[in-house]
């Protein structure tokens, strides 16, 4: 059972690194807001399977959704694509 929750903290870690890497990387400000917000999921689950519900709770509510709102609200307000 113990290897079981290691494979997935294992897995929900290297998935939250690269949707970390892709959402640094993106040009596209939604796409990298998506990955961001991918990212925050698999850091949730990460912390379901360390046991701390408090923090699953306000991490949720807090970088999936109005961090992601307010991203997106202020990408529509300027430019979708970054400019170099």
């Amino acid at each position: 059972m113990i290897e079981i929750h290691l494979l997935i903290l294992s897995l929900a870690l290297m998935l939250g690194f690269v949707a970390s890497y892709l959402a640094v990387t993106e040009k596209d400000l939604l796409k990298a807001v998506g990955f961001s917000a991918v990212q925050a999921i698999s850091y949730a689950i990460v912390f379901y399977i360390l046991m701390a519900p408090d923090i699953i709770l306000a991490y949720i509510a807090i970088a999936v959704g109005i961090y992601s709102a307010l991203l997106i609200f202020a990408i529509s307000k300027t430019g979708r694509y970054e400019v170099v």
